[in-house]
């Protein structure tokens, strides 16, 4: 049964049926992880043109390749286990590819240790969310995606966010965080989770006893690589923006000095996300 018609979406907020489009598969339905065809299809469609070289180092099933082939771009997928002939087997952190090859880069990692990708101990999927390792380890991709992708070219992270019995880890925002530091946030977007446990009533039942949350949705990190000189300009407006709001402050009344012009430094600013939890790493073959 054919699926129903692709849209471009236009909100922050993605939902569509099917795991695939059209009358055939892109990538397999049998994959375990696999990426909604039509997220890909959206990226390409609006971040890329035909002939242009899309690169996916966590390709598992292939789905960004067919996907790419089907709009007219340039697949290229990497995965240590690949399970699409068109997918090559590399590591996502010393990819065989050339600086500034990419037109764009999209991704779909393991979220932690709760799929089994491949079983061996160098890949990502290996590592516990909770792991420090498992962010150093996307330390290193992320710094590898960098220096593959043109600049002035567009990047995308699909990921979930993870809840176990030892705690929550906002994957999303770390690696954000993490992002931030080497490219330009562009938007973020909540992508409905078509996943058929979400339909499994003993799930809910533990959610509601043990008092957690299902995950609803992933989220869609889009990030752009800045051109020569962009950083610069985006650093200088933001100084600017910075040094205005704290002079309104400061003008509005006695209690800017008093007390309420200087952040409370005793508090949550420092602690937290930021800095220390960019330590973990975790690397899964493809997922898309």
């Amino acid at each position: 049964m054919p699926s129903p018609k692709l849209s471009i979406q236009t909100t922050t907020l993605w939902e569509y049926s099917s795991q695939h489009y059209g009358n055939t598969e892109q990538g397999s339905s049998t994959y375990r992880g696999a990426t909604p065809s039509y997220v890909i299809w959206n990226l390409l469609q609006r971040y890329t043109k035909k002939k242009d070289l899309v690169v996916d180092p966590f390709c598992g099933s292939g789905t960004t390749v067919d996907v790419a082939r089907d709009l007219g771009r340039r697949g290229l997928g990497y995965d240590l286990q690949p399970h699409h002939s068109g997918v090559f087997k590399a590591d996502a952190r010393d990819l065989p590819l050339e600086d500034g090859k990419a037109d764009f880069v999209f991704m779909d990692p393991p979220y932690g240790d709760n799929l089994t990708y491949s079983g061996r101990p160098e890949c990502i999927g290996e590592l516990a969310a909770t792991d420090p390792a498992y962010f150093e380890a996307f330390e290193k991709v992320f710094a590898e995606i960098d220096r593959i992708l043109k600049p002035g070219r567009y990047m995308a992270v699909y990921v979930c966010d993870v809840w176990k019995k030892q705690g929550f880890v906002p994957i999303a925002s770390i690696m954000s965080n993490m992002l931030a530091q080497r490219f330009l946030p562009v938007d973020q977007i909540a992508v409905v989770r078509g996943n058929k446990d979400l339909e499994k009533g003993n799930y809910h039942k533990a959610a509601e006893e043990e008092n957690f949350f299902l995950r609803g949705f992933n989220h869609l990190l889009i990030f752009k690589k800045p051109e020569a000189g962009e950083v610069r300009r985006v650093r200088v407006q933001q100084k600017t923006e910075n040094r205005d709001r704290n002079d309104g402050a400061g003008r509005s009344g006695d209690c800017g000095r008093a007390g309420g012009g200087r952040p409370d430094r005793s508090g949550g600013g420092r602690s937290g996300g930021g800095r220390g939890n960019r330590g973990g790493n975790r690397n899964r073959p493809g997922r898309s």
